[in-house]
């Protein structure tokens, strides 16, 4: 029960929620950038929503897999192709024993996508988590990117796992991907340090993901916002979402990777609903923010929430009938095609005599 990298893709890791309760330790959470892509497409597949998965940026990796198995694969679309044909996303589907996936790179919005496979990617945890933390070398694949001829152990699946083949995720319960994205962001605990002018300049210009953006910070490059006095602060936490402004006054917002303190002064925050759209970005895409209150932005992770319940009650009904498309005809003799798990089977029957 495995799967084997023919190729690896520009940067594929193994994922899943990430390792809490060790930030006082100085551990990043790590983790999926769109945890919930990863906890949707967890869900369809039949496993519980932290199961780890690959996190596939701009092109995707080419696989091969050792035994039958559910896919679904979430984020944005990078043309999927299941032995060459068009394979959908955000929709279950069935792969055999010696499938080929591949991915040819984004067709539309979005350079990030989650390929969650039933049984989950079985690597060994480090601190509860399967994630991978490249600036640490831990968790995944030994700690870095995949490479070909890397064979990806997977556990065991849902005893009900073939049922979810053919359940679509509704349009308005996916994540969507849109050029120039608002982000609705807090106050940050330093907002006083920034001038005036410079808080104008923030919330209302229009910056540029910066080339050196990755995993750790989304680097943005753009008018300069100023400071009262020194960009610098003692060392506080540095939660994810927060935006640093350093010294040369271009913000930088933290991702996943994210150290756990910093010395500079923080703005503002992006809310957590809204992250997903920073994970999504290219160098060169633009973005702005906008300030929102705590309730707007807990009403933005209520709705995040109440969408992947949604999901669950869709997903349970689908899996509850019957997939054979089974009827029973009262002839003395005849045939049939059904399709069962993926797999077509022709029957045909006679009364004996």
């Amino acid at each position: 029960m495995t799967v084997e990298v023919l190729s690896p893709g520009m940067n594929t890791t193994v994922q899943d929620l990430g390792r809490y309760r060790f930030r006082a330790y100085g551990m990043p959470v790590a983790g999926a950038l769109d945890r919930y892509s990863l906890m949707a497409g967890n869900l369809v597949a039949g496993n519980g929503p932290g199961a780890a998965a690959l996190e596939i940026t701009f092109s995707g990796p080419e696989v091969r897999f050792g035994s039958d198995r559910l896919v679904c694969i979430t984020g944005g679309d990078l043309a999927p192709r299941l032995n060459g044909d068009p394979f959908p996303c955000w929709e279950g589907g069935f792969v055999r024993k010696g499938d080929v996936l591949s991915f040819s790179g984004p067709c539309s919005r979005g350079i990030r996508a989650w390929l969650c496979i039933s049984g989950g990617v079985n690597t060994q945890p480090v601190m509860g988590s399967r994630s991978t933390y490249l600036r640490g070398g831990l968790g995944g694949m030994e700690g870095r990117r995949l490479r070909a001829g890397d064979i990806l152990s997977l556990g065991l699946p849902d005893p009900l796992w073939a049922r979810g083949e053919g359940f679509s995720v509704p349009g308005e319960l996916r994540t969507v991907h849109s050029a120039d994205p608002v982000i609705r962001v807090l106050p940050g605990p330093q907002e006083g340090a920034f001038t005036s002018a410079g808080l104008d300049v923030f919330y209302g210009s229009s910056f540029r993901v910066g080339a050196e953006s990755d995993r750790m910070g989304c680097r943005l490059e753009g008018p300069a916002i100023s400071h009262c006095g020194s960009p610098d602060i003692v060392s506080d936490a540095v939660p994810e979402g927060s935006i640093q402004v350093p010294g040369n006054g271009l913000p930088i917002i933290m991702l996943s990777d994210s150290q756990t303190t910093g010395g500079y002064t923080k703005i503002a925050c992006a809310v957590n609903a809204d992250l997903h759209l920073l994970a999504q970005l290219a160098p060169g895409d633009t973005l702005s923010f906008r300030k929102c209150g705590i309730r707007e932005a807990a009403e933005a992770s209520a709705k995040l929430k109440q969408g992947l319940a949604r999901i669950r009650v869709l997903l349970a009904d689908h899996r509850s009938r019957s997939k054979g498309n089974i009827q029973f005809l009262h002839q003395d003799s005849g045939s049939m095609k059904i399709r069962f798990c993926g797999k077509s089977y022709d029957v045909r029957w006679e009364r004996e005599k």
